[in-house]
């Protein structure tokens, strides 16, 4: 019982410290309580058509073909004729709802609203579609709900196709492309004869915003190179072309319609995004139309030095590069409307063609905006921490910004527009990073909390261990050991001053439980260091050079595990070292068979992190011979053990309805990828089988025996399945490979007990799980444990480095090779 509530325990806490994740490093930057600001000027534009080609690559429009042709000769002539491009430079995670946050509203989402699916409003937010007069959208439904909920008023009408038809087997996405653009047509002519609809629209700061989703779908289901995805390019360009066509015409060519052309995010050659690869956070921007620099010749070369420029073939146009959130204040100001709250865009003024007077007023409202935001988050840090406690941002106090608003208001006043533009930019700086002082303050305290609670648990893990599984020469004495009443006090006592310190300051209440953790966590560790201290004392017999020669390999092998995190590369160095060991430690001439199998097992695994994660050009027969693979090794396995441990009726028609179930999973890629191919959608047989399987994959290992490798052969068999239906080439044949040297090292593990003569040796063929054995009696530590230990942590880690997908298969082998097996020998 004790155990199991040890393990509770733990798990609670490491619960708690999971969340502190989202507390720490990924929490809401908004704030609320700003007044709007606004240029007083009269804006260049009356209204703004915003289209964004849902993860379009920025090479995938400016890129000239094979042949020295433009798959998007419209948009080719804008950028040469009529408007001003660059890139605009988007952040992670490279999604389309924090996308279309931060093109809209101005603001890069923090990470934890993946929680939400990144559908709901996490928080209310501003954007610029709220502050115009009337906005109309076309476009998905997980895209246009979003800045309707968060609108006032009703301004804002969005027109969504319905979900089912977002298909990524669909037999053409592009469909969804042009459904937007006959969508808007139908609108404009339906105006011609609704007057009410004619009057709004011809008033003043309108937007129009159009959300392309084809060209996304296209690209996750046949890859940004295929046909499929450049035609689609092809649609859009032409789409964008009759819009044009039909506004100019629509308001008799009145010059007023500004027109903004981007992407919320770009996609890798594998069909993926959601990462920070360039091709995911390079996106294509084009700015025209009414206010807007035309296209700029430029004879000298640009300060650009990544060569897109030369492989583009626009060396000889300006390209303006801006960050994904400059460009909601740089649409705020063409149509005049104020720009969103939480924005922290900062307004692209090569861009604008106006007089320096609006562009100087522009850039200080964008100014102004920023500080109202940067006032409020120092106005709440302040009310929460004790006056005494409290460090203002030192660049940006509130005497320095008076001074800094006043002096850009003179600087106007006097027409020194760009000595006004420049200070308001260095304010707008001070601002951003004033912003992010406070909203990073607490980090470093939680930080320090979450540590000590950490390291402090961690001890304590260690010396339970120790204390169970270490046999000490004589009863431990506890000298020196801390009395328990005066422990109590002081953490009772820690524990009260900590709560009244967080009270004071109002926290949060999470804050509690970060703080407050490590006060129990520690007086469990203190009470028990008189055992530690035994423990040590009964050990000082150890061979000193064993110990030592253990310590520097352990140090150097964590460090390459550090290393590898950044690349992946050293793993490959780490198994192949970890294939030395039955050379090194004389188990070869024991067992050559299973040492070679080792080698040769390390050697194959060590070639994964070489391969690339993304990327790859899908190889559904690698997908076959990795189930084919997989059911040679479960017919070996079941041919070995024929003598030694037959399998019962029931689990050998287990195993054979299992190794079926494999070599069904094993053929559905092939049958998938044929019928993508022929557009022929998603066969339904193939996804009744992959939903059977993903439901019986924790359920049927339950049904075979209880025996250590009848499990592990059932565990093996369910989860090849699964993982056989989620791969798409040579990454299939990694579990087969891992599973294999997984079962290898349960049986070396056994020879390097026996060559160090420790007794006791159990069939491993009779090991239950079942069995209810007293593991403190039989499993005591030795220095190899350290050793166990180091290859469980590599080889963990080997999974999730190599690929995406859930290591159960991997959890289950390890646990058993380095702990279970271990404890009944």
């Amino acid at each position: 019982m004790r155990m199991i509530v040890f393990f509770l325990v733990g798990l609670l806490v490491h619960v708690v410290f999971f969340m502190s994740i989202f507390d720490i490093y990924f929490t809401s930057p908004l704030v609320h309580g700003m007044a709007p600001h606004a240029s007083p000027l009269p804006a260049p534009a009356s209204r703004l058509v915003l289209v964004v080609a849902d993860g379009l690559r920025a090479d995938s429009l400016y890129k000239p073909d094979a042949n020295g042709s433009t798959r998007a000769p419209y948009l080719r002539n804008v950028i040469e004729e009529q408007g001003s491009w660059g890139v605009s430079h988007t952040r992670v995670p490279t999604e389309s709802r924090p996308g279309h946050v931060a093109l809209i509203a101005g603001f890069y989402e923090d990470v934890s609203a993946v929680a939400k699916g990144w559908k709901e409003n996490p928080v209310e937010f501003d954007s610029v579609f709220n502050e115009s007069r009337h906005t109309w959208c076309w476009g998905s439904p997980d895209i246009l709900p979003m800045f309707a909920k968060g609108a006032t008023g009703g301004h804002v009408h969005t027109h969504t196709y319905p979900a089912e038809r977002e298909d990524f087997a669909s037999t053409d996405a592009s469909k969804l492309d042009s459904w937007v653009f006959d969508q808007f047509k139908s609108f404009l002519l339906s105006a011609r004869e609704n007057s009410s609809l004619m009057s709004s629209l011809r008033q003043d700061q309108n937007v129009f915003f159009l959300h392309l989703l084809g060209i996304d779908t296209n690209g996750h289901a046949h890859r940004p190179q295929s046909q499929e995805y450049l035609e689609n390019v092809a649609l859009v360009d032409s789409g964008v072309k009759e819009l044009v066509s039909i506004m100019e015409d629509f308001f008799e060519n009145d010059g007023r319609t500004a027109y903004v052309f981007t992407s919320d995010h770009g996609m890798t050659d594998w069909g993926s995004h959601g990462a920070g690869h360039p091709s995911e956070t390079l996106t294509p921007l084009l700015v025209w139309g009414a206010g807007v620099q035309a296209a700029q010749r430029v004879p000298e070369p640009q300060n650009y030095h990544d060569g897109y420029l030369q492989e583009w073939k626009l060396e000889g146009l300006r390209r303006l590069d801006v960050n994904q959130a400059d460009i909601a204040p740089l649409m705020s100001s063409l149509i005049g409307v104020p720009i969103p709250l939480n924005s922290v865009g900062v307004l692209p003024l090569q861009y604008l063609n106006t007089s320096d007077v609006f562009k100087a007023e522009s850039v200080y409202t964008n100014a102004v905006q920023i500080l109202e935001q940067f006032k409020v988050k120092m106005a709440q840090k302040k009310a929460t921490t004790l006056s005494f406690l409290f460090v203002p941002y030192q660049l940006l106090t509130e005497s320095r910004q008076a001074e800094l608003i006043s002096k850009a208001r003179v600087l106007i006043r006097l027409e020194k527009y760009e000595e006004a533009i420049s200070l308001c930019r260095s304010l707008i700086g001070h601002a951003l990073e004033g912003l992010t002082y406070y909203h990073t303050y607490d980090r470093f305290f939680l930080g320090c909390s979450v540590v000590l609670g950490f390291t402090g648990w961690t001890s304590y893990v260690v010396l339970v261990i120790l204390k169970t599984h270490a046999s000490l020469r004589r009863p431990p004495t506890h000298t020196g050991q801390v009395p328990g009443k005066t422990l109590w006090r002081v953490a009772v006592g820690v524990a009260l001053l900590m709560g009244l310190f967080l009270m004071t300051q109002r926290s949060p209440p999470t804050y509690y439980v970060y703080c407050l953790l490590p006060v129990p966590v520690w007086y469990s560790v203190i009470k028990e260091l008189g055992t530690l201290t035994d423990l040590v004392r009964s050990y000082s017999s150890l061979p000193l050079c064993k110990c030592l020669g253990y310590f520097v390999l352990v140090t150097f092998g964590i460090e390459l595990l550090v290393v590898s995190f950044f690349h992946r590369s050293m793993l490959t160095i780490g198994l192949a070292l970890l294939s030395l060991w039955p050379l090194l430690s004389g188990i070869y001439t024991k067992a050559r068979f299973r040492s070679v199998s080792w080698v040769v097992g390390c050697l194959c695994l060590a070639s994964f992190p070489m391969m690339p994660v993304v990327g790859r050009e899908p190889n559904v027969h690698m997908v076959t011979c990795a189930g084919i693979l997989s059911l040679f090794i479960s017919a070996c396995y079941l041919w070995s053990a024929r003598k030694r441990s037959i399998p019962h009726l029931t689990d050998r028609y287990l195993f054979i309805s299992q190794m079926f179930h494999v070599a069904v999973c094993a053929y559905v890629p092939t049958s998938t990828h044929s019928s993508l191919q022929l557009k022929q959608g998603l066969p339904l047989s193939n996804q009744i089988i992959s939903w059977i399987t993903l439901g019986s994959s924790l359920l049927v290992p339950l049904l075979s025996s209880t025996r250590l490798f009848h499990r592990l052969l059932s565990i093996f068999l369910t989860l090849t399945a699964t993982f056989l239906l989620l791969s798409t080439g040579s990454e299939a044949l990694f579990p087969p490979v891992l599973s294999w040297l997984m079962f290898v090292w349960i049986n070396i593990e056994q020879e390097a007990m026996l060559s160090q003569g420790i007794p006791g040796r159990l069939e491993l063929s009779t090991i239950d799980f079942s069995d209810n054995i007293d593991i403190t009696k039989i499993r005591q530590l030795k220095l190899d444990d350290i050793r166990r230990s180091y290859f469980f942590v590599s080889l963990f880690l080997v999974t999730p480095a190599v690929q995406d997908f859930f290591p159960r298969i991997l959890t289950q082998l390890q646990y058993t090779a380095s702990s279970q097996f271990s404890t009944h020998l």
